[in-house]
């Protein structure tokens, strides 16, 4: 055979047993292997990595971010959710395809440096007149080499009709459902190694109609595929739902038909004990981020308890507005330290943590078959940290050394399908600093463009 095989490294499969020195066999695009050393095969012809001194995980899972907001970071610095969607709307409005494809680009690239494999993205504002801003990021997504989950969202909801997003920015109901359908039909690739998927995916409660929510869930069980959306990220949220429709955010998802195993939502901060029960009993993922929800003072979710209750929880990164230059490794750290903040020391794990990012979010997706762990059979999507550094390698346990690092350890090597995205913590797919300008040109890009419409940047 050939392929390629890892020796000597801590193996965390995430399911099954830890490995202290194991090795990893990769042939095509799956995993063939997973073992110690004492039973490594024979691989002739296969590409030899010394995982000497590192860790062998699953590659992370991105489960909710906006990619096109790279180019609007540090801006309303001290804004709740809403003061802060206020400010911004303006100045996404000017967005056009080559500021998302730069985003992208860039944010996309930061995601892989983090040692994200595959990410969602939750693209919500289509202005008129700007491009074909969901071939940008798919464009994008296809140079940096990252297995992608686009979601096409949507609003119909502008301020003349009680919603937040100017009028300028929403789409009507017909329109959108027919460009969500056009999305599926042209990107959605079901197959078992798949590198695109596609989701549907209005925006929020308090920016969509109801007409929009069923129809988003008709269309999208229709063609078999995932439904997102965020939900119950602050009081305000929970507030404004009371007075529109008479009930709190997860019962009106209920009432909308959009609880079960096909549906994740981003957030979920302020859920009462029966919202659990409810994502527990349907299968409603969680993308918990919680550097966001720190950012934007939205508060602290209750992942502890929805893993107790058995409800699944994934991790994201969120848009890079409200969490700036977060990477998806340092989300774990971020989950662990706030559960524990609120709940006590035993409240989230290390591992619990590395699975939240790993088979959590693979399980949000729909791909626990595929992804999520280091099994036989999976698809070779694989991190290998360096946690024998000068000061890391001082902690004994390796995964404590990924997850509770303030520092990020390097990548030795990222893998998405057997194939090279990251080495010596390094792009190898688009040049790193092309990556990082193509982000520095969409903020100037998109500010220049805001400006000229009038948009207020303070």
């Amino acid at each position: 055979m050939s392929g390629l095989l890892i020796e000597n490294a801590c193996v965390a499969p995430v399911a099954g047993p830890e490995v202290s020195s194991g090795y990893v066999l990769v042939d095509g695009d799956r995993i063939a292997a997973v073992g110690p050393m004492s039973e490594v095969p024979d691989a002739p012809g296969a590409t030899r990595v010394d995982g000497s001194g590192c860790l062998a995980t699953p590659g992370l899972v991105n489960t909710h971010h906006h990619l096109y907001q790279w180019a609007s970071q540090g801006l309303a610095q001290d804004a709740t959710l809403f003061e802060w969607l206020v400010a911004l709307y303006p100045v996404w409005a000017a967005m056009d395809a080559e500021v998302v494809h730069g985003a992208a680009t860039a944010g996309l690239g930061h995601l892989a440096l983090s040692g994200c494999t595959t990410s969602s993205d939750h693209h919500y504002l289509f202005p008129r007149g700007r491009g074909d801003l969901l071939a940008a990021e798919i464009e994008a997504a296809r140079a940096v080499g990252l297995r992608f989950h686009p979601s096409r969202g949507s609003m119909d909801r502008g301020r003349s009709r009680g919603g937040l997003p100017p009028d300028e920015v929403v789409e009507p109901l017909e329109a959108i459902l027919d460009a969500t359908a056009e999305a599926v039909d042209a990107y959605h690739d079901p197959s078992f190694s798949s590198k695109l998927r596609v989701a549907v995916a209005p925006c929020s409660p308090f920016s969509v109609s109801s007409d929009l929510m069923t129809g988003a869930a008709e269309l999208a069980r229709s063609k078999g595929v995932r439904l997102h959306t965020h939900l119950a990220e602050t009081l305000d949220e929970e507030e404004l739902c009371l007075k529109q429709t008479g009930v709190r955010p997860v019962e009106y998802m209920e009432e909308l038909g959009w609880l079960g195993d096909d549906v994740w939502v981003a957030h979920a901060v302020h859920l009462n004990d029966a919202d659990i029960g409810r994502f527990a009993a349907t299968g409603t993922g969680t993308a918990h981020c919680p550097s966001s929800n720190g950012r934007l003072g939205a508060g602290v979710a209750r992942v502890s308890e929805m893993l107790r209750r058995g409800a699944n929880v994934g991790l994201g990164v969120d848009g890079s507005a409200s969490a700036e230059l977060t990477g998806l490794a340092g989300e774990m750290r971020q989950a662990l330290l706030f559960q524990r903040a609120v709940n006590g020391p035993t409240a989230l794990t290390a591992r619990q943590a590395l699975e939240l990012a790993t088979l959590g979010g693979a399980r949000n997706l729909g791909r626990e078959r595929e992804l999520g762990t280091l099994e036989p059979g999976k698809l070779a999507d694989i991190a290998l940290w360096r946690v024998d550094g000068p000061f890391a390698a001082a902690v004994n346990d390796p995964v404590c050394a990924l997850v509770l690092a303030s520092a990020q350890p390097p990548l030795a090597l990222l893998l998405v399908g057997g194939e090279t995205v990251v080495a010596d913590d390094e792009l190898r797919t688009v040049p790193q600093d092309v990556a990082g300008e193509a982000g520095v040109r969409a903020g100037r890009r998109l500010r220049r463009l805001a400006r000229e419409r009038g948009a207020d940047l303070a």
